[in-house]
């Protein structure tokens, strides 16, 4: 099992460790409710360096990031990012994606660089996948096992992290970033992303630099009880917000308009895979549509309990489930027959021989001005 540079801080942080994608990952420290609050009212930081990370660059660099993703990089100007997927070619999901537009002095003159984020658990299938459509005159480079990376979430972020450095984090406009000096060190890589809706930031250092990166922001946060923040508060941070997890909410067989990802998805950009697809699905509807709902019993839908709708016919399944910390009540996700997708619109769902009342509502589930 692989681990982070940080590994042996959480568990003398005295971590919940398990294994997560391949790495020994700490799930929590305090306990999931009380970390999840943490960062909804205050700060917390999360190691998150078993995400993968591919530098593609060269002269048709965009071609082949426009080919294999789903949104338009061609719109991206350098200092920008963007959420996006890799299609496969029956109009399912390889994987979901941050794109970053890097600086001119990633490459050399005439040519582009970019970076792309994606799942730790999907990192050699997501390398191979783009390396075989790899026809273009673009050089891509796996610097995963050599980046390591700290999302430090939450309202009072920036109160921790500009003292760190000269970079105009305060004006950091959402999806942006830059590269510059932080914490005394060179090369830094601070995005305003995140997969919590509490906003915040995610910086990107060499693996060598992680632990140091980590006693510096954890001493800049001490006044603010800045807390570690591990994936179990991460899980239902991004629950809260919709925010799909690949492995449950998409994958390999689920279509990102059905998912509910139609706004990543630019079937007007040109060719890339699965285009004519998602076309078609745009023309003339789709059968099946992601969800959220809330339950009326304080069960905890799971992954993969039917679905069914007030006649007792089974109409669909729960992807993702969690008890909402910020919201007191059960929350899930899930597909169902598009003709029940509606917002209000009454389901069941089935745990065993029991049947739990459940309601179709809008998402986000949770919204910061509540």
């Amino acid at each position: 099992m692989k681990t982070t540079p940080l590994t042996s801080k959480h568990t003398a942080l005295g971590a919940k460790m398990a294994a997560f994608a391949g790495y020994n990952m700490p799930i929590s420290y305090a306990g999931i409710q009380e970390e999840h609050q943490a960062v909804r009212t205050n700060v917390g930081v999360f190691d998150v360096s078993h995400m993968g990370e591919f530098i593609v660059r060269g002269k048709e660099a965009l071609d082949l990031v426009q080919l294999v993703t789903s949104n338009n990089a061609a719109k991206l100007a350098i200092g920008q990012a963007q959420y996006s997927c890799l299609p496969n070619h029956e109009g399912g999901i390889v994987d979901d994606l941050l794109v970053y537009r890097l600086p001119e002095d990633m490459c050399a003159a005439g040519e582009q660089a970019f970076m792309l984020v994606v799942n730790a658990s999907n990192i050699e299938k997501d390398w191979d996948w783009i390396s075989q459509h790899n026809n273009f005159d673009a050089k891509m480079i796996n610097i995963s096992d050599q980046t390591g990376l700290l999302a430090v979430q939450g309202p009072n972020t920036l109160k921790v992290l500009q003292s760190l450095t000269e970079m105009d984090l305060e004006n950091m406009k959402y999806y942006h970033f830059a590269k510059g000096t932080f914490a005394g060190m060179d090369n830094v890589l601070i995005s305003a992303t995140g997969y919590t809706g509490a906003g915040g930031f995610e910086i990107y250092v060499n693996n060598d630099q992680l632990l140091e990166l980590w006693e510096v922001i954890f001493k800049a946060g001490a006044e603010l009880n800045i807390q570690p923040i591990g994936l179990g508060a991460r899980d239902t941070l991004r629950l809260e917000m919709g925010f799909c997890l690949y492995g449950n909410d998409i994958d390999d067989t689920t279509s990102p308009i059905e998912a509910g990802l139609g706004w990543i998805t630019k079937t007007k950009k040109g060719n890339f895979n699965s285009v004519a697809i998602f076309q078609k699905q745009r023309a003339e509807g789709i059968t099946r549509k992601l969800v959220g709902f809330t339950l009326d019993e304080r069960r905890v839908p799971r992954h993969g309990y039917l679905i069914e709708d007030e006649a007792g016919n089974a109409i669909g399944e729960v992807t993702s489930g969690t008890q909402s910390p910020s919201l007191g009540h059960p929350i899930g996700m899930g597909y169902v027959d598009k003709a029940f997708s509606g917002e209000g619109t009454k389901i069941g769902i089935v745990v065993g021989k029991k049947r739990l009342a459940a309601t179709v509502v809008k998402l986000p589930f949770y919204q910061a001005d509540k």
